[in-house]
């Protein structure tokens, strides 16, 4: 099932968001692939940690790709750098073909979901651009930011993995 949506972004660019679910990523370019971001519900608990950026805005916790990373390596060391948290038994949900509607050029944003370890407190990200971690479930995540219809899809996924 695909799923659409547009997205003004904070530049004010609009994208064309696609999002399809997938077991895994093995279909898309890697050079496309910029961004990795994971429901990670704390272990043996419904709840599941977002991140706010400085600026204000929540999300999944994850980020950018490095080179020479793998995606999982990727999210393993995201969600320790941003919440100070392992992450263990990895599994993809789905992928977001983001288009910009001015040229039509386009990358691959990918979502996970994953057991994490709280290791201790969030103190601080290496990368400067996350200032908090809460953890929060289902029902309360939309308070802190809204996907729409991707978005839930995302979520009500991770759960049916997690048979949570």
């Amino acid at each position: 099932m695909k799923l659409t949506n547009e997205y003004i972004g904070l530049s004010g660019v609009k994208y064309l968001l696609e999002y399809e679910e997938c077991d895994d990523f093995s279909v898309l370019p890697e050079e496309l692939c910029t961004q990795c971001y994971a429901v990670c519900f704390i272990k043996n608990t419904s709840t599941f940690a977002i991140v706010r950026n400085k600026r204000g805005t929540w999300s999944l916790i994850g980020g950018t790709i490095e080179k020479n990373e793998t995606f999982e390596e990727t999210l393993k060391r995201e969600i320790l750098e941003e919440g100070n948290i392992q992450a263990l038994d990895i599994q993809p949900l789905g992928f977001q073909k983001c288009t910009d509607t001015r040229d039509g050029s386009f990358f691959y944003q990918l979502r996970f979901t994953c057991n994490g370890v709280r290791l201790g407190e969030f103190v601080s990200d290496p990368d400067d651009k996350i200032d908090m971690v809460a953890f929060v479930t289902q029902n309360e995540y939309k308070n802190y930011f809204d996907w729409g219809k991707i978005g839930e899809q995302i979520i009500q996924k991770a759960h049916k993995i997690r048979k949570i």
